[in-house]
C-alpha cells in the first residue's frame, strides 16, 4: 500500500460522505490524491478539504482507476454493483453498507476489537451496523473479561441514522409543530418530532426488524462469539446524531460493578462518564461530535445472575460509520 494513497468517497455529498471527508483532514490521514464521487445529481459540486475546492464527480463504471482505498457510503445497492469494479481496479474498499457484513470472505471490522481480521480481506471490508458497533466497544471489553451469553437492549437511534433527508424532515416538523402549522412528513411513516418509532429498518416474518437481527448476527462475526445471543428493540428517537443503547448483559463468570467499570476504564475508544451523585451518565447531546463512545448507569442487573446493567452513547455518524472506516484505513497503512 502507497504510504500516500489515493483515497475516493462513494457518496461523497450524503451525511456520512461528508463526515468521512472531516474525518480523513482532522485525523491528518495521509491524503495523497483525493477523488469524490457521487450520483450524477451531484457531480459538478466542489467539496473543501484542506483549504481547496475539490470537484465531486460522477459515479461510473471506470471510476477506480489508480485509487488505492474507496470508502463506499452510498447504500448496499451501489456497493453490490460497484465495490467488485473497484477491487478489480485494484482497490481495497471499505463498505459502510449492509451489503458484504455477513459474507464469509469480508471481514466485518470494529478496529478496537478485531483489527487482526483486517489482514484478511480479499479486496473489501465491512464497517457495521451503527448501533451494533457503538454498543460493542462498551460490551467487548467486558466479554473479553466475563464472557458474555446474551444481552437484553434497546436502542434510542438519531434520525442521522437514516440520512441527510431525515435530519432535514425533523428539523422542518419541529419548525411546524412551533409555528402551529400542519406536520408533513416524507421520510418517516409517522411524524418523529416529539414521538419515538419502534421501528428501524423493515420487518423480518419473525417480527423482528432487520436492524434489530443485526445486533445478534454482526456481534457474533464481530466478537468471533457465535453462541452470543441478542433480544433487541431499536427505536428511533428525535435526537440529530447521536444513538444511545440500554443494554442488559449476563456473563459467565460473577461480575462486580466495580470490576466492569475497571475493564470499562482502560477500553480503548471509550469515556466512563457514570457519577449518579452529579447527575452524569453519557448522553446523545454530548457524545455528538465525539470520537469516543460514552458508558454510564453501570449497575447490577437485578432480574438476571451474573448480570450488568449500562448505557452507551456515540455518535452515530463517526464511530457509528465514517470514523470507524478512516480507523481501518489506518489499519490499512500500518
Amino acid at each position: 500500500m502507497n504510504a500516500k494513497p489515493h483515497i475516493a468517497i462513494v457518496g461523497a455529498t450524503g451525511a456520512v460522505g461528508v463526515e468521512m471527508l472531516n474525518t480523513l483532514e482532522k485525523r491528518k490521514f495521509p491524503v495523497g490524491e483525493l477523488t469524490l464521487l457521487a450520483s450524477a445529481r451531484s457531480a459538478g459540486k466542489t467539496m473543501n478539504f484542506r483549504g481547496r475546492a475539490v470537484p465531486v464527480r460522477e459515479l461510473t463504471r471506470d471510476s477506480f482507476k489508480g485509487i488505492d482505498i474507496a470508502l463506499f457510503s452510498a447504500g448496499g445497492s451501489i456497493s453490490k454493483e460497484f465495490a467488485p469494479l473497484a477491487v478489480k481496479a485494484g482497490c481495497v474498499v471499505i463498505d459502510n453498507s449492509s451489503a458484504f457484513r455477513m459474507d464469509d470472505a469480508v471481514p466485518l471490522v470494529v478496529p478496537e476489537i478485531n483489527p487482526e481480521d483486517i489482514r484478511k480481506h480479499k479486496g473489501i471490508i465491512a464497517n457495521p451496523n451503527c448501533t451494533t458497533a457503538i454498543t460493542l466497544m462498551a460490551l467487548y471489553p467486558l466479554h473479553r473479561a466475563f464472557g458474555v451469553k446474551r444481552i437484553f437492549a434497546s436502542s434510542y437511534q438519531a434520525v442521522s441514522g437514516t440520512g441527510a433527508k431525515a435530519i432535514a424532515e425533523l428539523k422542518r416538523q419541529v419548525g411546524q409543530i412551533v409555528a402551529g402549522e400542519p406536520v408533513t412528513k416524507e421520510v418517516y411513516p409517522h411524524q418523529i418530532a416529539f414521538n419515538v418509532l419502534p421501528q428501524v429498518d423493515v420487518f423480518l416474518p419473525d417480527g423482528y426488524t432487520k436492524e434489530e437481527a443485526k445486533m445478534e448476527n454482526e456481534g457474533r462475526k464481530i466478537m468471533h462469539h457465535p453462541g452470543f445471543r441478542a433480544s433487541v428493540t431499536c427505536v428511533r428517537v428525535p435526537v440529530y446524531r447521536a444513538h444511545s443503547i440500554a443494554v442488559s448483559a449476563e456473563f459467565e463468570k460473577p461480575v462486580t460493578v466495580a470490576a466492569a467499570r475497571a475493564v470499562l476504564a482502560k477500553a480503548p475508544g471509550l469515556d466512563v462518564v457514570d457519577n449518579p451523585a452529579k447527575q452524569e451518565y453519557p448522553l446523545p447531546l454530548y457524545a455528538t461530535e465525539k470520537y469516543n463512545c460514552q458508558v454510564g448507569r453501570l449497575r447490577k442487573d437485578c432480574a438476571m445472575d451474573n448480570g450488568l446493567c449500562f448505557w452507551v452513547a456515540g455518535d452515530q455518524l463517526l464511530k457509528g460509520a465514517a470514523l470507524n472506516a478512516v480507523q481501518i484505513a489506518e489499519e490499512l497503512l500500518k
